[in-house]
């Protein structure tokens, strides 16, 4: 994608640095942070620098390859040095599928050298963008001209390393001239919706409002949604899947009204290992996402602020599971299957 007529990825490897977009500073302010090392690109992952599923997933698998190139093989603490480090990056951050399917797969080519280690880590991230578009291309099939459209949180492409998930077919949709309109969620408690979903629909000049995260079920009442695409972070054998919290109640509602609910991601998104969706593991982050919120006052500058009684405490999960018999479909890069262990162990046979 461009900012500023530059094309950019999300985050890319140079020079055995890992280079990533600092989306805790936007929309107010673009800007790259440099990660030196595997424990510098693990502090990004962690306090969300870099942020959704195939972005973290390529991320981690430069961080894996950092923890590789630190020593030569030949050394005699190069085996224990990236076991460590691979337990250190999938510390990270507990529910993203791809982060674990990039760490392992980086991790086994280390053990053949540093130089394997690294390809396949761009090989990775490569595969994660042409997923991606793909997912797009797919998508953009269930889409009719002049629908409105619903998302949550931000699964675009500052979620992956180019492209994105949900907003992937809404960018073909546009660009086929589908004259179509999309409602973001505000997403709280960190506002990926706000702040990242409506600067990149800005960026591209797709007709857009940001809307409260409890009006999406009034405005399902007054057919004024004609289908809702959402992201994963994990999509277990069954079809549940794990996703930024608030998309369950989202599909609630869509169930209800009768609106199509797709859930668009990769299949390095698919657990095949996890059987339902009570077995995905849940992150639990700070308080602090909740009670504090962060802005740009009017001197133009960033500052956190308490939004939330002061003596009260919050609890925070980062993420909820909608049952897959709330899913309309999963748009993959491989086609658009039905969420069932059927369809999904069948499409994993054939990766």
């Amino acid at each position: 994608m461009k900012v500023n007529n530059i094309d950019y990825r999300t985050v890319w490897y140079q020079d055995d640095k890992v280079y990533l977009i600092n989306q805790n500073l936007l929309p107010f302010e673009f800007k790259i942070f440099e990660a030196k090392t595997c424990n510098d690109t693990c502090f990004a992952i962690k306090t969300m620098i870099v942020r959704g599923a195939g972005a973290i997933g390529a991320a981690a698998g430069f961080a894996m390859a950092q923890a590789a190139q630190a020593l030569k093989k030949q050394d005699e603490n190069y085996i224990d040095y990236i076991t460590s480090a691979k337990n250190e990056i999938e510390r990270t951050r507990p529910t993203a599928q791809n982060l674990f399917m990039a760490v392992n797969k980086v991790f086994e080519a280390a053990l053949i050298s540093p130089q394997d280690a690294i390809r396949t880590a761009f090989a990775i991230a490569d595969k994660d963008a042409e997923d991606s578009r793909n997912i797009g291309i797919l998508g953009d099939t269930l889409i009719q001209k002049n629908w409105k459209i619903a998302t949550h949180c931000n699964a675009g492409w500052l979620a992956f390393v180019d492209h994105g998930t949900a907003l992937s077919p809404i960018y073909e949709a546009h660009k086929n001239n589908k004259n179509i309109f999309v409602w973001a969620d505000e997403t709280r408690p960190r506002g990926q919706g706000a702040r990242l979903t409506a600067w990149e629909l800005n960026a591209q000049n797709i007709p857009h409002k940001i809307i409260p995260d409890n009006a999406t079920a009034h405005l399902m009442s007054l057919k004024m949604i004609d289908m809702m695409i959402v992201g994963a972070d994990r999509i277990a054998r069954n079809g549940d899947t794990a996703n930024k919290i608030g998309t369950l109640e989202k599909a609630i509602c869509a169930y209800n009204y009768n609106i199509p609910f797709y859930v668009a991601a990769p299949t390095s998104t698919i657990d095949i290992n996890c059987d339902n969706g009570q077995k995905i593991p849940i992150e639990l982050r700070s308080e602090d996402e909740v009670l504090f919120q962060t802005g740009v006052n009017e001197q133009g500058k960033m500052e956190k602020i308490l939004v939330c009684s002061p003596d009260s405490h919050a609890y925070n999960p980062a993420f909820d599971v909608t049952p897959a018999k709330l899913i309309t479909g999963i748009i993959t890069e491989k086609g658009i299957i039905s969420a069932n262990e059927q369809d999904i162990v069948k499409i994993m046979r054939n990766n």
